[in-house]
């Protein structure tokens, strides 16, 4: 058996929140975590001003029903399996995404990128990548993946705002868990702010607005 691999056009879908225009202050990339769907992602974001803040809500190009064979449908970024593939694919994609907004930007816009859960992974490999400039990289309740270049991330980094948001009561961010944020971090020879909040995995509102006054 030998496997071949081909090239072809994709048709994806994406979602936003307010408009890009002259007046648009922030723009921001909201990437989703495992099991989510972007257009219910958004409404997590919906309570910051549309006037100063569009937002773009990308979608994990593999979609899946949650339970059994029918009902509720989620997205996810990649699994294991051909995941070199799924990373290029996914980062070729958000790259378009980008270029469609790139004649609408207005100057001095701030960019930010948020990973929530597992999309911090998928947020953080796109922010290391980036063919544009960005201002500030938010992973919440998710940290840096462990294989990911950290010599080429540490020069595009290094002159970033990097957060970590995440819940006090989420069951996901063990102790480990916290610690290997602290170590992928050293190694990146970044210095992340923390920002902590009384609640489990998920956004939550005030810290959101208090991030994009």
């Amino acid at each position: 058996m030998e496997e071949k691999r081909i090239q072809f056009e994709y048709n994806a879908r994406y979602f936003q929140y307010g408009e890009l225009n002259e007046n648009t202050k922030n723009l921001l990339f909201v990437i989703h975590g495992y099991g989510q769907q972007a257009k219910y992602f958004l409404r997590k974001f919906e309570s910051l001003n549309q006037q100063d803040n569009c937002i773009i809500a990308p979608e994990g190009l593999s979609r899946f029903y949650l339970k059994g064979y029918s009902g509720r449908v989620g997205a996810t970024w990649m699994t294991k399996e051909d995941r070199l593939s799924d990373i290029d694919n996914y980062i070729t994609y958000l790259n378009s995404i980008y270029e469609t907004l790139k004649p609408n930007l207005p100057e001095n816009i701030t960019i930010s990128v948020i990973g929530f859960s597992q999309g911090s992974a998928t947020a953080s490999r796109w922010a290391a990548s980036l063919p544009f400039d960005f201002n500030q990289l938010i992973l919440w309740a998710g940290v840096f993946p462990p294989d990911m270049d950290f010599d080429k991330a540490s020069t595009k980094f290094v002159t970033k705002k990097i957060f970590y948001v995440y819940g006090t009561e989420d069951p996901f961010l063990t102790k480990e868990r916290l610690e290997e944020m602290k170590l992928l971090s050293k190694k990146l020879k970044v210095t992340p702010k923390i920002i902590k909040f009384e609640g489990g995995h998920e956004i939550d509102k005030e810290v959101l607005n208090q991030l994009f006054l």
